[in-house]
């Protein structure tokens, strides 16, 4: 007998099966002598009790299995020989229409949609590219001495750069305030840790003087009990000390691993990490404007099963990440309905780019899967050994093999895009998230 599928709203649809009482009948008879063998009651020994006290006790959930298992095996059935596209079944129904002969069931399920790669010519895309050089290198460096800076007690007045320790008390209108007060509290002057009134109060003062300093807090300032009004600090200075910066030197170049001191070879070292990060977050921003481009130019349904999951998956990852960064997630309500925008961007893709991929053989190479790997581990002391463990089992190869796949579509989509390529600057790539 034929099955037809019903066309819902969306991607919705509906298929009846039946499963005739007869078959329902003698599975559930079957299932009933096996729970007769192995069930245990009382004033009978084991395996012993009458079929008829088994069925009156176990009968109606026997039924209720055997009903399930057999209509979801003739649902198996259809679609595998109509292949139907099931991406979700979001629910099934029995029906009430009677029927002596046999058990009417109605699959409601989700299929998946029918996509086609559009013309990439059409495309538009901004291509990021950065250069890392000498100036770039010595920045970094310069950072990195900065990182090992001492700091050196002084007998004079405090000037920009210089730490110093102070105690401060803070009131408004005559009244302190919470928060306001701090004993032997360091920082940096001119680094903008402190408000810059706060900050011009300190300069020029030498270890034990004292001075008042007026301070008015911004408006939007974060607490909003002293948001707008003014405070009166009273600032006792303790210690003041100067930066001193490491030479770039031999010793400076072991402190950063490099054994024999050589500064060419720190040079080399540097711009070589440098250039790993630099070209991580280009590939990052690279990829996401890829990403976005297709995605803008594919409209398609989506499975609601499938937003809905990832949406969920999504409130769960934010909640460990909190949990992570000593949050009490407990009784934390973080409704997966706030995700589903983004839930909704990351399905699409993921039912786009398979066919992208497929469709063009931009499958990932061993030999791309090794190289990503390889620079994986060249981050690390002693890389084979990190090599060894990613290959150790194939299902830590996942990641690398998205990442060559993702590399690939991006390369693929830029050959088609018209694109325009913008260069950002060592600070510029370095100050995005990515």
């Amino acid at each position: 007998m034929s099955v037809t599928v019903e066309t819902l709203e969306n991607l919705e649809r509906k298929v009846v099966v039946s499963v005739s009482w007869l078959a329902i009948n003698e599975a559930t008879d079957k299932e009933l002598k096996k729970t007769q063998k192995r069930v245990k009651v009382d004033g009978f020994r084991p395996g012993k009790a009458p079929l008829k006290m088994v069925a009156q006790m176990y009968g109606a959930n026997i039924q209720n299995n055997v009903l399930n298992d057999l209509a979801q095996a003739e649902f198996n059935k259809v679609a595998q020989e109509q292949n139907l596209r099931i991406a979700a079944v979001i629910r099934i129904e029995p029906l009430e229409e009677e029927s002596q002969d046999a058990f009417k069931v109605a699959f409601i399920y989700e299929t998946y949609p029918d996509i086609k790669i559009g013309d990439l010519s059409a495309l538009e895309i901004e291509k990021v590219i950065s250069e890392v050089g000498d100036k770039e290198v010595d920045n970094t460096i310069e950072i990195l001495r900065k990182q090992r800076t001492r700091f050196n007690r002084v007998e004079r007045e405090a000037q920009d750069g210089d730490r110093v320790i102070i105690d401060f008390e803070g009131k408004i209108d005559g009244v302190p305030f919470e928060g306001g007060s701090s004993k032997n509290y360091p920082f940096v002057l001119g680094q903008g840790q402190m408000l810059p009134e706060f900050e011009k109060g300190c300069l020029g003062l030498k270890e034990g003087e004292s001075k008042d300093v007026e301070v008015n807090f911004p408006e939007d300032y974060h607490g909003k009990d002293v948001a707008g009004k003014t405070a009166v600090f009273t600032i006792t200075v303790h210690n003041v000390a100067e930066a001193e910066l490491p030479e770039v030197d031999a010793n400076f170049a072991k402190a950063l691993g490099i054994e024999d001191g050589d500064v060419a070879k720190m040079r080399a070292e540097v711009k070589k990490n440098v250039s790993r990060e630099v070209k991580r977050r280009v590939d990052a921003q690279n990829a996401d404007a890829v990403m976005a481009a297709l995605r803008q130019a594919h409209t398609f349904d989506l499975p609601k099963a499938f937003v809905q999951d990832e949406a969920q998956r999504l409130a769960e990852e934010m909640k460990q990440q909190f949990e992570q960064q000593g949050l009490d997630v407990k009784n934390f309500d973080l409704p997966a309905d706030m995700f589903t925008e983004r839930a909704q961007e990351r399905v699409a893709l993921g039912l786009l780019l398979p066919i992208l991929v497929e469709e063009n053989n931009l499958k990932a190479t061993d030999e791309q899967v090794k190289a990503i790997v390889s620079e994986f581990a060249d981050s690390y002391e002693d890389s084979q050994e990190v090599i060894d463990w990613y290959f150790a089992d194939p299902s830590r190869l996942a990641g690398p093999t998205n990442l060559a796949v993702e590399a690939n579509v991006v390369e693929f989509v830029f050959g088609k895009a018209k694109v325009t390529e913008k260069t950002l600057s060592f600070d510029e790539i370095m100050g995005t998230d990515a």
